[in-house]
C-alpha cells in the first residue's frame, strides 16, 4: 500500500519526514539497517530515484549513514534522535495551541481540557 502524500510539497521532503518519524518513534531502531531505496520506493509507491533523494537529505543530516557493505543504517547517537524528537514535538505542540487560540481556547483552557482528555483516555 502506497504511503499518503499531499500535492503540496515535494514528495522527498514528505518521505524525508515519514523516515525521520519512523526512526525517532523506533519502528527503525537506533542502529538498525533501512530496507533497500528499491523496497522503501515500492512501499511508498514513488520511483527509487526519489526515495535515493529523500536518503540523501537524511544522511546529510546525520541521521543515517551508508555503510560500503551492508547499506544504509539509522545513527547510533541516540542524543540526535531524542533532539529531533522532542523539537518535532514542540512543533506539534505550538500549533496546537495556536489552533486552539483561533477557536478561542486561552492557553489555561486548553490545558485543563487537554487534562480531561488524557484522564480519559486512561
Amino acid at each position: 500500500m502506497a504511503w499518503e502524500m499531499s500535492n503540496d510539497r515535494p514528495i522527498y521532503s514528505q518521505i524525508v519526514e515519514k523516515i525521520q518519524l519512523r526512526i525517532i518513534s523506533g519502528f527503525y531502531p537506533v542502529g538498525t539497517k533501512l530496507p533497500s531505496v528499491r523496497d522503501l520506493a515500492a512501499e511508498a509507491g514513488v520511483n527509487p530515484n526519489t526515495m535515493q533523494k529523500a536518503f540523501m537529505e537524511l544522511e546529510r543530516s546525520g541521521l543515517i549513514t551508508t555503510m560500503r557493505t551492508s547499506g544504509r543504517i539509522v545513527t547510533e547517537d541516540e542524543n540526535m534522535i531524542t533532539e529531533i524528537k522532542e523539537t518535532i514535538a514542540k512543533q506539534e505542540i505550538e500549533q496546537f495551541f495556536s489552533k486552539m487560540r483561533e477557536i478561542g481556547f486561552s492557553p489555561e483552557q486548553t490545558m485543563n481540557l487537554a487534562k480531561s482528555v488524557c484522564k480519559e483516555e486512561k
